[in-house]
């Protein structure tokens, strides 16, 4: 069944009026939400001048995914198309307090906002992930996660200079009211969508007990299983990497601290290729193997940073924006087909947890090891580990010998 998942062509899941509409509001929101992701660390340091203040916006959005389990289990308890409108319209109305940020006594107003704004994030991903499982042909389900998937790295190259520009010329004002407007364009492009839902099962646990379920079948699902654990060992492996980025420009290639930002252009780039790639690509191996595939390609590319070429350095990012997507893609493939639609939402935010909560852990671990490793000794040990993790995930693929 894993090669047959990735279903038909890019041009089939377009022609999918609620994969359609499902990819237009993740654009749109995707726009407002990566333009504000930089707007607002550029915010924090200019009201504040501190370098900490700034870093900790991002952290302030990711913070909620550490309860992603409990969160998610709210989109298994309501009916998930409404629980989307009411997530976009309630932060349409909440941005619109940054307003009132304009001094350093009142940056903690945009701190409340940032983390507010990661609990409805994780809340509208197991959503949404529930939804389009029940909404979307099977068939479909590869082909749209990769799509989905070069949506967001699309969004990602272009609006943050979106954003940094606004708030250069007109301050925080115009970024905000552009994010409040991409989240009202995103609740009409879900109302939009025709979705029959069955009524949400009735209450029979505690929230606690509910999210305990996530983990148990994860664990249970012997198909899902391998995919996210090693999805998070490579996302565990990423954020070392990406700790390492800048010490790689400065000690391995000898730039200054600009030259990251055409590494992290080829990287999305790459990315942007592998999402269209993903649906044929699935149609034609196993979901392991390709994820896999990528793990390895992802692992060399890191090990490939060591060497003080740019040619080199251009294409290891190339390689990372081309590999790591994969098993991101596999697992939440995956997850989608393999889990019960009535705890598809708190089982998909568990998922979530355990892929992305490693990477964040890892972007402060590898911030200590750049200090007192040498980067010759630690990407090629980064490596190292990624191929092995490919290495056992393949080997547990149905015909991995062939």
């Amino acid at each position: 069944m894993g090669a047959r998942t990735g279903g038909v062509r890019a041009g089939g899941v377009l022609r999918d009026r609620t994969a359609g509409l499902y990819l237009s509001a993740v654009v749109v929101s995707g726009f407002g939400t990566s333009a504000m992701w930089l707007a607002a660390g550029v915010w924090a340091k200019s009201l504040t001048g501190s370098d900490s203040l700034a870093a900790l916006t991002v952290f302030a959005m990711w913070a909620p995914t550490l309860v992603g389990p409990l969160l998610g289990s709210v989109a298994d308890r309501v009916r998930r198309r409404p629980l989307l409108i009411g997530c976009n319209l309630g932060m349409a109305a909440l941005l619109p307090l940054l307003l009132a940020v304009d001094s350093a006594d009142r940056v903690w107003i945009l701190f409340c906002v940032l983390f507010v704004y990661g609990a409805s994030g994780v809340v509208q991903s197991a959503a949404e992930t529930a939804l389009v499982a029940t909404a979307v042909d099977k068939r479909l389900l590869g082909g749209f996660n990769g799509l989905r998937m070069t949506a967001n790295e699309g969004m990602k190259l272009l609006a943050p200079l979106a954003g940094a520009g606004l708030y250069a010329r007109f301050g925080g004002g115009p970024v905000v009211l552009l994010d409040a407007a991409t989240f009202v364009l995103a609740a009409g492009l879900f109302a939009l969508m025709r979705v029959r839902e069955e009524p949400p099962a009735a209450r029979t646990s505690s929230r606690l007990a509910g999210t305990v379920e996530g983990f148990r079948r994860l664990r249970a699902a012997p198909a899902v299983r391998p995919l996210v654990l090693a999805a998070g060992v490579t996302m565990l492996l990423a954020g070392i990497n990406g700790a390492a980025v800048y010490a790689v420009v400065d000690r391995v290639l000898g730039h200054s601290p600009a030259f990251v930002g055409p590494l992290y252009a080829v990287q999305g780039a790459g990315s942007v290729v592998i999402g269209l790639l993903a649906g044929p690509l699935l149609r034609r191996l196993p979901e392991r193997v390709f994820a896999a595939a990528g793990i390895a390609l992802f692992a060399l590319s890191v090990a490939a940073r060591a060497l003080p070429y740019d040619t080199v350095a251009l294409a290891s990012a190339a390689g990372v924006g081309l590999g790591l997507p994969c098993v991101l893609i596999a697992a939440l493939t995956a997850v989608q087909r393999e889990i019960p639609e009535r705890v598809l939402g708190r089982t998909a935010a568990t998922a979530n947890t355990l892929i992305y909560v490693p990477n964040a852990v890892a972007l402060g671990l590898g911030a200590g090891l750049i200090a007192f490793v040498d980067l010759a000794i630690l990407l090629p040990a980064a490596g190292a580990a990624g191929l092995l993790t490919a290495l056992v995930l393949v080997r547990g693929a149905p015909g991995h010998r062939q």
